[in-house]
């Protein structure tokens, strides 16, 4: 079906320690709403075998367009911290709205965490 998409979620758990794991999506209907994909994802992530304990339990509120297929990637290695207003998925928009599209990476994160990395934005290790 033409509106359905591969989509890559980075879980976020700590910006400093760089520590993310990627889980694919398949099937991604781009029409569904920001709200309803979110809690996709976390319905999927408390269950999926595989991961660790602390990222199914993480408080993830948050997703950000990382990467777009065909398009130029970040040097940063969990996510780059510019253009918020465009990237970061807006509540009431679906998918496709947001820019999402096939192949699109998303981070999934707790804001709090993304705002005092980006405060200050060091490494841990």
């Amino acid at each position: 079906m033409a509106g359905e998409a591969v989509v890559t979620v980075r879980l976020v758990r700590s910006f400093e320690h760089k520590n993310f794991k990627p889980v694919v999506f398949q099937g991604v209907n781009l029409d569904q709403t920001v709200q309803e994909f979110i809690q996709r994802v976390k319905d999927d992530v408390a269950t999926r075998a595989g991961l660790p304990p602390p990222f199914k339990k993480f408080g993830y509120d948050t997703m950000k367009i990382i990467h777009q297929a065909h398009g130029a990637k970040t040097n940063e290695l969990v996510m780059s911290l510019d253009d918020d207003d465009k990237l970061i998925l807006q509540d009431g928009l679906t998918l496709r709205a947001a820019g999402v599209a096939n192949e699109t990476e998303l981070a999934f994160f707790r804001k709090e965490d993304y705002g005092l990395y980006k405060a200050n934005p060091q490494c841990a290790w």
